[in-house]
């Protein structure tokens, strides 16, 4: 029992200090609007007497070299996706205000910024291409969100699986929108890409403040606490093995991409959570911020050596 009290204890303090790197912003007077188009409503409810007027509709859905008959079997063979869909979102009420609340926040740190559309598609499980934002357009594919226990995701591994839930819905449309006003620095060198990741992670939880920093990062919770316990072991390797300015394009794969679990090619490989440079990243930012007077703006426009020396980074023991 004891064991469950300490991590209950750990837990607690670590969503404290969270919580105190959270910027809650009232954004009560800012006006958005949230249009929902639901695309898949209509072509899935659709017969091939209704595809002349999808497709006038929607040219940008269907290539002109498709037959009808690829849509017809579309509408037939993706009847079960749809279906699941229906029965997650239902009239997508509770998406639309939690989109709305997370384009209030954009529009606060970026006041230009242009509410985008939103089509609901179902695309046959295109993990690759959950969302897509183009400017005036926000694609959604609502079949990436049935949640992780899905019988339709049992083919697909567990560390990609654990964010197929529809909370995860906004954070990959904030995702999106971050990397529309991200200027990631060019030069190869790890601390760079630790710190760009960091940028990223730093606006997606200013986008979304509500939201757990577990969910952001998608990890588990369990994940999250072995990366917050471990920090000060995982600074000391990337400095004992002289990674920060390395150059190598390993790095990548072994500490930002999403994976079941980090390289560092010890014992720990199988404990760790993939990604664990992208938390060690978002870290560093939050220390900068912390240390130092500045807006969120000035924090993109600011260099990753600059941020690394003035942020005073140091993990706790």
């Amino acid at each position: 029992m004891s064991r469950y009290i300490i991590v209950a204890i750990i837990l607690f303090l670590i969503a404290s200090c969270d919580n105190k790197q959270k910027e809650f912003v009232d954004v009560s007077n800012i006006n958005v609007e949230v249009k929902i188009d639901r695309f898949d409503q209509q072509f899935y409810n659709a017969t091939a007497l209704d595809l002349s007027e999808l497709k006038a509709k929607y040219p940008y859905l269907f290539p002109s070299n498709n037959p009808d008959s690829v849509w017809v079997n579309k509408i037939k063979n993706e009847q079960e996706l749809f279906q699941n869909a229906e029965n997650v979102f239902g009239d997508f009420n509770s998406e639309k205000a939690t989109l709305r609340h997370l384009f209030k926040h954009v529009k606060y740190y970026h006041p230009t910024f242009k509410e985008p559309k939103i089509l609901t598609l179902i695309t046959d499980l295109d993990y690759r291409n959950k969302v897509i934002y183009a400017d005036s357009l926000l694609l959604v594919s609502l079949d990436m969100y049935l949640g992780m226990d899905n019988e339709v995701y049992k083919d697909f591994p567990k560390y990609l699986s654990k964010s197929y839930s529809k909370e995860y819905l906004q954070i990959d449309v904030a995702k999106e929108i971050a990397d529309n006003y991200l200027i990631p620095e060019r030069n190869r060198q790890f601390l760079t890409t630790l710190i760009n990741q960091g940028k990223k992670m730093y606006l997606i939880n200013s986008y979304l403040p509500l939201i757990k920093n577990e969910n952001i990062i998608e990890y588990t919770l369990e994940e999250y606490l072995w990366a917050t316990e471990n920090e000060q072991m995982i600074w000391k390797y990337f400095i004992e093995n002289k990674l920060l300015y390395s150059t190598d394009s390993g790095l990548y794969e072994r500490f930002i991409a999403n994976a079941p679990f980090s390289k560092f090619y010890i014992d720990i490989d199988k404990e760790s959570p993939g990604k664990i440079g992208v938390f060690i990243g978002w870290q560093i930012v939050k220390a900068y911020m912390n240390n130092n007077n500045v807006t969120l703006h000035q924090l993109l426009q600011t260099n990753a050596e600059t941020i690394f020396k003035n942020s005073k980074y140091k993990p706790k023991k």
